[in-house]
């Protein structure tokens, strides 16, 4: 067993992961990544000899240094480390991870508190993104009691708005890769966006379900599963994003009219277990989806109107409310959402 690692626990948003400086991981990959998959206690489905909860939303890592990039404070790498296979990739963003950076940079004195509150700006390593982040800081120091309430997240919390600009095509090269806005893949109608996190969009109707279905029937659908599969294996090459087998994006999110008063229903795949609820970056590229003139999104949306739309993506948690600020040709300028996290625990984890 190693001396240990300093490590905070944290949740942010509706995930929840191991929080780390990057002076204090081995700098060189293959040692990081080993050493991350016996943190989390990787591949095992219980993930029972690590911190990991069996799933790939508890199964996730920041890594944060001081950034030298002008008018950022910090950098945030994200890793998913996969439950049941020896594999952690940086393959795409995680937005409530994100939600956790900021206090965790302020904890660290990477950043220097405010009285009130204390903006965080950070640089997203993954795709070359930038976030603002305001963390609620009363007497400079960081507070996580609040009464901001974010579905899928029991009780309430301090509130921390995330701000993203830049977001088209961060992974994918455009926010239409294919250059279509409706592409068919086995047969079956597709949007494939990439506004802040890549995802392909089918109607639920397409793959033979409601999409009202809760997550333990649909993990329990292997057929729906191996279709899913070959679309996002095939989707990923024309994402550019090469040969997605060991990565974790594009996301695959089936979508139905809401029921709930919001835009549009979502079930997500993340990308082989249906999703608790919705990725923040996620949210942002089925929201805008649902926005473009043609395609699956758009054909089941309920959208207001203005150049600010406030857009409810429903998911089986609940919903995840995205602010998409448009400019005259109807583009994405902006877009923001509001997290919550929770420092869980401030130690020594063994590998």
């Amino acid at each position: 067993m190693s001396s240990g690692t300093r490590c905070m626990w944290m949740r942010g948003g509706t995930s929840k992961g191991g929080f780390f400086l990057a002076e204090d991981l081995p700098q060189e990959i293959e040692a990081r990544d080993a050493m991350l998959l016996r943190v989390m206690g990787s591949p095992d489905l219980r993930q029972i000899d690590g911190m990991g909860g069996a799933d790939p939303l508890t199964s996730k890592v920041a890594v944060i240094r001081p950034s030298r990039r002008e008018g950022i404070d910090v950098d945030y790498l994200f890793l998913q480390v996969f439950v049941d296979r020896p594999v952690v990739s940086d393959s795409q963003n995680c937005g409530n991870m994100l939600a956790g950076v900021g206090p965790f940079a302020i904890e660290r004195g990477l950043v220097e508190a405010r009285d009130g509150e204390t903006s965080v700006s950070v640089y997203m390593q993954n795709t070359g993104q930038v976030a603002e982040l305001r963390v609620q800081t009363p007497n400079r120091t960081v507070t996580y009691e609040g009464e901001a309430q974010i579905d899928g997240v029991p009780g309430t919390a301090a509130a921390i708005p995330l701000t993203f600009k830049d977001t088209e095509g961060a992974t994918c090269g455009a926010l239409l890769p294919t250059g279509n806005a409706v592409d068919q893949i086995d047969g079956v109608k597709v949007t494939m966006i990439d506004n802040g996190m890549p995802v392909v969009i089918i109607a639920a109707s397409e793959m033979g379900i409601t999409g009202y279905e809760d997550r333990a029937e649909l993990d329990a659908n292997d057929a729906l599963k191996t279709r899913l599969e070959s679309i996002r294996l095939q989707a990923g090459k024309l994402m550019n994003l090469g040969d997605v087998s060991d990565k974790s994006v594009p996301k695959m999110s089936l979508v139905a009219s809401a029921v709930n008063g919001g835009c549009i229903c979502t079930r997500t795949f993340i990308p082989h277990r249906c999703h608790a609820s919705i990725g923040v970056l996620g949210a942002v590229s089925v929201a805008t989806a649902c926005a473009l003139e043609e395609g699956p999104a758009r054909e089941l949306a309920n959208l207001p109107e203005g150049d600010c739309k406030i857009l409810k993506i429903e998911h089986p948690s609940g919903d995840t409310a995205t602010v998409l600020d448009f400019d005259d040709q109807g583009l994405v300028v902006k877009s923001a959402l509001l997290r919550t996290a929770r420092k869980l625990f401030d130690g020594t984890v063994y590998s």
